[in-house]
Order: structure tokens, then C-alpha cells, then sequence
């Protein structure tokens, strides 16, 4: 196989049907990576034509109800123990050898619930954007973290994370909204960060009192791709898959908060993470910085071998700053002779 190019190929079983994506030698030691919301396994494009050309069998999933991938009907189908399950089977096709697992947002969760619960998967983990929390990624471990000199409690109960209990309180119409005009929506999600509004509200946290996502308008206003983040060919195929799908399926990972607290209360050793952690934070991320923050006290309490760095973007770090998340990647591997 040459090791830049991004050969598909999907993957059955009896539950799930799995589309991926596959770069570098197959016997080179196995970097998996995980995707978030809302993206599909090409948003890791940059880094894994780096990793396979440095001799790492690179594979990137399209997660539950993502791209290519099979999506439930039911939301119930969207839990974290699900999707790890997915991951494992996909894990086991691939050989089971102990990997590097890279997740992202929501990708990040799976790969924190992943090694938590079956660490002899894994040889180090890779976070970023959002932290690991031994109770999972839920509205109720978040809410009592919020930076309260951002967010009076009187005016932000739910703080930044406003959008995720507007999931949870008015699905069908947050998802008509994002489905109304998917490739705008898609445009205004992916933007670049800016220094100038950390220590800001972010818009996430006023979805409520506007009445959605886009206000009344109930759809995203018309916009263009930022290019320098997808290159055009790639969000091409990501608008492609969500014109196929819409957003219902991507979205209901939001709907399962006490499945997941609970199945996160199963992990051994109260979910703490003894293997090597690296946790790239985004400087400029409304929603995930840890800095000047308590986001990432528990886990920094949780994790027994934690590196954290900080790389100059916002959300978006696998696109935003392509080459820097391979450097700092890539320099804690080495730091950690993996």
C-alpha cells in the first residue's frame, strides 16, 4: 500500500457496519483516529498522510451514524458503550495489537471511554480539544465546571454548554435547523478561532434564549467554506455525506448522558488512566480551553502519566493547525518512546 494515499474499505459484523479509512504500511504499529462532531474520518487527512509517511499504519474511522458508516434509528443507539464497541471490533479486525489511539471532540470521549475500559488496547492516547472526564463527557460534569466569571450562574445556568441541554430539550427542531441548509451549516460551524474572544460568552452558550442554533431564521445564514480548514475535495465529501444523511444521527450522541455516566462507572479503577495521556489544547477554544479554568482539574486528578499542550487555534485543531498537531503528536511519542 503507498503510504499517502487514503485507501476505503469497510468493516461488518453481525451490530455494526464500519467505514474506514487506511494509510501507510500494515505492518507498521497501528494509530488510530477518532472522529467528532460533525465530521467524517477525512478531517484527519493531514495527519495521517504524515503518520504513514513516517511508517504508522494510520486508520480513521467513520464513526456510528457518520459518512459512510452505519446510523441507527433510535437515539438510544448512540451511547459511548456502543460506539467503543465499534471501536473494539474494529480494533480486533485489525489485529488487536496495542495502538496509538488519536480522538477529537466526541472522538476524544471514545478514545478516554476506550482505553478506560480495555486499556491493554492501547499504548497512549491522544485527547484533543476535549479532556477526559472519569465520568464522561455529560452535561452533568460539565455544568459544575463552568468558568462562572464568564457565566453568571443567574444568566447561564448551563454556561457554554447551553447548546448541548438545547439538544436535549428540543432535538427535532435543532436538527431541522442544521438540516435546513446543511452546506451552510456545515460553512458557519467550521470557522477559525480568534484570540480577541476568549473570556467572551460564546454564541453555544445562547442558543435557548435565541430559539436555536441560528436564532429565528431556523437555518444557517448563507456562508462559504473557509478552504484553508477542508481543503475542497474533502469538504465536498463531507457536505456529500451529510446531504445523504442530515444531522439526526450525529447529533443524538448528545441524548445519553445516564447510559454513558453509568457505563463510565463500570470502567476499573474509577476510570483512572494509568497509560501516557496527551491533551492538545486549542488557545483559542470557547467551549474546551482548559486554561484559567476547571475543565481539566479531574483530568489532571484522573490521568497518572498527563502531558498537556496548547497549540494556537480554536476547536477545529486537526484542520486548523494541521502540521502543528503532527509536531506535538509526534514529539510526545518519541518523549514517550512510543
Amino acid at each position: 500500500m503507498s503510504t499517502l494515499t487514503l485507501t476505503s474499505r469497510t468493516f461488518s459484523t453481525p451490530r455494526h457496519t464500519t467505514h474506514y479509512l487506511e494509510s501507510g504500511p500494515d505492518d507498521g504499529p497501528l494509530m488510530m483516529f477518532l472522529h467528532g462532531w460533525p465530521e467524517i474520518s477525512l478531517v484527519w487527512r493531514a495527519q495521517m498522510e504524515a503518520f504513514a509517511a513516517k511508517g504508522w499504519h494510520c486508520v480513521a474511522p467513520d464513526m456510528r451514524g457518520y459518512g459512510r458508516s452505519a446510523a441507527a434509528e433510535s437515539t438510544r443507539e448512540y451511547t459511548m458503550e456502543k460506539i467503543v464497541a465499534d471501536m473494539a471490533e474494529l480494533h480486533d479486525h485489525l489485529d488487536g495489537k496495542p495502538a496509538i489511539w488519536v480522538g477529537h471532540d466526541w472522538g476524544s470521549v471514545v478514545a478516554g471511554e476506550l482505553v478506560a475500559h480495555e486499556p491493554q488496547r492501547s499504548r497512549g492516547v491522544v485527547l484533543i480539544s476535549v479532556p477526559y472526564f472519569p465520568d464522561t463527557n455529560a452535561l452533568s460534569t460539565l455544568i459544575p465546571l463552568v468558568d462562572r466569571a464568564i457565566y453568571p450562574a443567574n444568566q447561564y445556568p448551563d454556561g457554554q454548554w447551553d447548546y448541548y441541554r438545547y439538544y436535549n430539550t428540543h432535538f427535532t427542531s435543532a436538527v431541522a435547523d442544521l438540516d435546513a441548509d446543511k452546506a451552510a451549516s456545515l460553512a458557519s460551524i467550521y470557522r477559525r478561532g480568534d484570540p480577541a474572544n476568549i473570556g467572551k460568552v460564546a454564541s453555544n452558550a445562547e442558543v435557548t434564549r435565541k430559539g436555536g442554533r441560528f436564532g429565528v431564521s431556523h437555518r444557517a445564514p448563507p456562508m462559504q467554506p473557509d478552504l484553508a480548514l477542508w481543503p475542497v475535495t474533502d469538504f465536498s465529501a463531507l457536505l456529500q455525506a451529510f446531504e445523504e444523511r442530515g444531522f439526526r444521527s450525529s447529533c443524538a450522541w448528545y441524548l445519553n448522558d445516564d447510559a454513558n455516566i453509568a457505563y463510565a462507572r463500570r470502567a476499573p479503577d474509577g476510570g483512572r488512566l494509568s497509560l501516557p495521556v496527551l491533551f492538545v489544547n486549542g488557545d483559542y477554544d470557547q467551549m474546551n480551553n482548559i486554561n484559567g479554568n476547571r475543565l481539566g482539574d479531574p483530568m489532571r486528578a484522573a490521568c497518572a502519566d498527563l502531558t498537556i499542550t496548547s497549540l494556537p487555534g480554536a476547536h477545529w485543531l486537526p484542520l486548523e493547525c494541521k502540521s502543528g498537531l503532527v509536531v506535538a503528536i509526534d514529539n510526545w511519542l518519541q518523549s514517550k518512546k512510543l
